[in-house]
Formats: structure tokens, sequence, C-alpha cells
């Protein structure tokens, strides 16, 4: 596969990863590490260097399976069409559940700037059902628009983030970071914690992974984008949350809802409050733009090969699986729609539960996968990637009881149509006299 001439190119893939692994995360996440002050940045190093061992999976096992489709593609290669419609199973419904999450995430913010637009919880829905479709506009109206959009964003948000941290340097307390460990927790358990709360900063990683089938030379591109892009984005992000930590005073940090605007109006007065408040609905804007375009892009590699419908195949002019993206869209406000009587920040917790239940099993099986299809790998591939193995299950039994239990309900309730697609398959085949 030699990629499609006309789609994604490397800026482009890069703006995309970059794009939806900076969210809505970054500028909440400095309020719930503040209890662990400065001995945040060694759960920070855990889940940055596990996340970049990852990244490096993914990046190998792009050059080496050449189908598009991510986790998936790579889980049927090495383990079958069973364990391969699991995994794209498992991702397909993170995807859309998380960009529920990220629709509500966009109100929020949007509601920080504006009060009145989520000043009921009818407005708030109506803000995220709204910034939902917006995207699944510009993704229906080709791919390229939407990477074009990515790279607009993107900027949007990276080049703020990066200036806020670098000049936040100057204002930083030392004092805030001490004493070194205010939980007084055992720095193992401390270090664990925090990287547990981190690692949903670097969700995305894999994103140049998913649409290979519109990227253009996607063996050179996806590699490239897929560990560029992370290093950038985990290195602001880190870089940024660690600065605002710094700038406020514990007590305030842990109160504060919006703890990264609330730390440039402390320093620099109400208009950087404001501005920082734009910039995060930029971000969850460009972060929802990116995931929306995944979302159909996911399901339309499993329904080429026969485990999804067929219909989430089918593409229309310009090249985009519309029915797979209508439907995913469809989930998506459902879940927003049905929970709307809830404040915004418990409907955002209820899809983030959906959204991170689903999406540890892919990275687990990727790993997994790269095993048993790179066997000529040499020893410090082999070294990386037993890093990224317990990485991967460390973070799959850190996620609690809950998530876990969730995950189990949402794979079984795909099982049903896993066995039909089967059938199907099955009758289509020629029989033997």
């Amino acid at each position: 596969m030699s990629g499609n001439p006309q789609g994604l190119g490397q800026w482009m893939l890069i703006a995309l990863v970059i794009g939806n692994i900076i969210g809505s995360g970054v500028f909440v996440l400095p309020a719930a590490l503040a209890p662990y002050g400065a001995a945040s940045l060694l759960g920070w190093g855990l889940s940055l260097g596990g996340a970049l061992m990852l990244a490096l999976i993914y990046a190998w096992l792009a050059q080496i399976v050449r189908n598009h489709g991510g986790a998936y593609a790579y889980a049927r290669l090495a383990f079958g069409d069973g364990v391969g419609f699991l995994v794209g199973w498992s991702y397909w419904v993170c995807v859309w559940s998380a960009n529920a999450a990220i629709a509500v995430a966009f109100a929020g913010s949007l509601g920080a700037v504006w009060p009145a637009a989520t000043a009921t919880p009818l407005r708030g829905a109506l803000c995220a059902l709204g910034a939902l479709w917006v995207c699944s506009a510009i993704s229906l109206s080709g791919v390229r628009e939407a990477g074009r959009t990515a790279i607009v964003t993107t900027l949007l948000k990276l080049v703020p983030l990066v200036v806020f941290g670098i000049l936040g340097l100057a204002w930083v307390h030392t004092s805030a970071y001490e004493p070194f460990n205010p939980s007084h927790a055992p720095i193992f358990n401390a270090t664990t914690s925090v990287a547990a709360l981190t690692l949903w900063a670097f969700l995305g990683l894999e994103t140049a992974t998913v649409p290979t089938d519109v990227v253009e030379n996607p063996q050179r591109t996806v590699p490239r984008a897929t560990v560029i892009g992370m290093s950038i984005a985990g290195v602001a992000t880190m870089l940024a949350c660690t600065v605002v930590i710094g700038m406020l005073p514990a007590d305030v940090l842990q109160a504060s809802a919006a703890p990264m605007a609330e730390a440039a109006r402390h320093v620099w007065g109400n208009a950087a409050g404001t501005a920082i408040g734009v910039v995060a609905t930029i971000s969850c804007f460009g972060a929802l733009n990116g995931w929306v375009l995944l979302q159909a892009q996911t399901s339309l590699a499993a329904a080429q090969d026969g485990l999804f419908p067929k219909a989430f195949a089918r593409l229309d002019s310009r090249g985009t699986p519309w029915i797979g993206l209508l439907v995913s869209s469809v989930l998506a406000s459902t879940l927003i729609a049905s929970n709307y009587t809830h404040s915004l920040v418990a409907l955002f917790t209820f899809s983030i539960l959906l959204s991170t239940a689903t999406t540890l099993l892919p990275y687990l099986v990727t790993v997994l996968a790269w095993w048993r299809i790179d066997k000529q790998a040499r020893w410090w591939r082999r070294a990386v990637a037993i890093g990224a193995l317990v990485f991967s299950v460390w973070a799959l039994i850190g996620t609690g009881a809950q998530p876990l239990m969730w995950g189990a309900v949402l794979l079984l309730a795909g099982l049903p149509i896993y066995v039909w697609q089967r059938r199907t398959l099955m009758r289509q085949l020629p029989r033997t006299p």
C-alpha cells in the first residue's frame, strides 16, 4: 500500500497526533497533581517513558505491516480474526465514547469563557452536541479538510502552551515544591499514583497508525509522525503542568477547576486567564476534530475485512467512510443526550470511564503482536518491548475494578456482531462438492 497522494501528509499527521494527545487533560491535570508537589515529576517521567516505548512499538509495526487500522490490523495479523475483532471493537468504542467526553470538555471550556453558553445542563449538552457535529461535518467534507483543521488548531494550542510553560518558569516559586512529597505517601506509591493520572494525558499516541489508507507514503510518514508527535506533545504537557504547580499556592491549586487559567490570572491578570480559557476551548475542539476523523477510519478497516458490517466500509465521493462516521457520531450524541441532566463534570467522568476502559487492551495486545510479528528484532528493540509490555500490564491493572468491569461488559456486547459476521463470511465461502 503506497497511501493516498491526496491524503494526509507528514505535517498533517504530526499535527493530528499532537492534537489528539493535547486535549482537555493538560488544563485540569495540575489540580489533581497538586498533592504530590515536586514528586509528580517522577510519575511524569514514568508515564512519559512508558508512552514513548509504546509509541516506538506502534512506529515499528507501521513500518512492517502494510495495512490500516492500527492496533486492529496488528492484532488480526498476529492472532487471527477473533482477537482482531476484539481489539477493533474495543478501540472503536473507545474512540466514540472519548468523543463524547471531549465534546463535553469543550462545552465546559467554553462555559468558563462564556458562562451563558452552559448556564443550564441543557445548554451545556447542546454546546457539546454542536461541536461534535461541526467536527463530523468537517470530516465528511474530506480527509484533507480535517487535516488542515488539525494543523490550524494544533498550532493555536501548542504555541501558547509552550510559551506559557517557558514564561511561567520565571514565576515559579521554589517553595511551592517543598516538601518534595507533600502527600507523605511512600515515594513508590506517590510515583505510581501520579503516573496513573498522567497516563491519560498521553492517550492518542497511536493516532497516526489508524488512518494509513489515507496517508501519503505511510511506511515513512506514520512512524515519524508517531514518535515526533508523541515527543512534542509529551514534553509540552509535562512542562506546562509542572510550571503551574510552582506558580500557585497548593490550597488554591487543589481547589481550582481550571488551574492553568487560574495561574495565568494570578500572575498576569484577568486578560491572561481568559486567554488561557480560549486556548483550552480551541484545544478541546482540535482534539475532537482529530478523534472524529479516527472514529470512521477505525471501523473501516474491520468492515473491509468482513468483521464489521459492510456498511461501515461504504465510501462517498470524497473517500470518506460516511456511514461509519455518522453511526459513531450518533452513538456519541446518544451518550451525551442520555446523561445531559447530570453536571458537565459528571457527564465528562462517565464518558472518560467508558473510553479508558477500552483503550488499554489495544495497547497491550499491540505489544504482544509486535513480539509475534517482528521475530528478527535486535536486542535493544526487544528491551524496549519488554518495558512497553510491563508498562501496559501495570496500567491495565492500575485502572481499577470499575473500569475493567465496564471494559468486559463492552467487549461482551460486541460478541453477537462478531458471531453474525463470521456466519455471513462462512455462507459466502464456496461449497466444496
